[in-house]
């Protein structure tokens, strides 16, 4: 496998136009069903949210949201046991990264729904990368890959489920999910190098601790002195 550091350089050197032709050729136009956004069987929604991009939307509500409105620890590495929790039944445990927060129900806290089922983001303009590129990812390593399996390839350009995929998509719109595309590849492997060179341990036994590109943080996104 090729260190983080070369995969960056292969996402920097990706070509707009080759990732539009890729994406032109398997055909996307969103149906606005909302399966994205929802928790899928049992398994919560869990798209990855940078620490910048979780500030963003915190910005963009005009301080309604905190930092614990917007993201939740990344669940993995989190085992739901009594090993996991404190005496009083709170989760603890080191995980890396963070996810939208959801609702009880698992669904992203974002998601809203219309009486005729027709889904809708209520930060569609300041949404993550991830879900502004959905259902794409490119076949990089290091980079995140969306819920469910690729269920078609073109080039660099994985597909994953969803009932938007083989309609027609103009060439416009194919470039600037591209590019788009583009930048998110680009911003995670970023990500992920950074968590690697800023990682210490920390005593996680009665806590939750998140490391992320800025060091290790709790739960409410504020940093842990190592």
């Amino acid at each position: 496998m090729e260190s983080l550091d070369a995969e960056l350089d292969r996402a920097r050197d990706l070509d707009v136009a080759d990732l539009a032709d890729a994406i032109e050729s398997i055909g996307f136009e969103c149906t606005r069903c909302g399966a994205c956004c929802k928790a899928e069987d049992d398994d919560p929604h869990t798209a990855t949210v940078f620490p910048d991009e979780v500030r963003e939307v915190q910005a963009a509500s005009d301080g309604e949201y905190d930092w614990r409105d917007v993201a939740r620890p990344m669940p993995y590495g989190l085992d739901d046991d009594a090993d996991s929790r404190d005496d009083a039944g709170h989760l603890t445990g080191e995980t890396f990264e963070w996810a939208l927060q959801t609702t009880e129900c698992g669904d992203c806290t974002f998601y809203e729904e219309s009486e005729d089922g027709t889904g809708a983001c209520s930060v569609h303009e300041d949404r993550p990368l991830i879900c502004a590129t959905y259902p794409f990812s490119v076949a990089l390593a290091g980079t995140s890959q969306p819920m469910g399996e690729a269920v078609d390839e073109a080039g660099m350009v994985r597909a994953h489920e969803c009932e938007g995929l083989g309609r027609d998509i103009s060439r416009a719109d194919a470039e600037e999910l591209a590019a788009t595309l583009k930048e998110r590849a680009i911003r995670e492997l970023e990500e992920a190098i950074d968590v690697r060179d800023e990682y210490a341990p920390v005593d996680a036994e009665d806590r939750v601790v998140v490391h992320d590109s800025e060091g290790a943080k709790s739960i409410d996104g504020a940093p842990i002195e190592k």
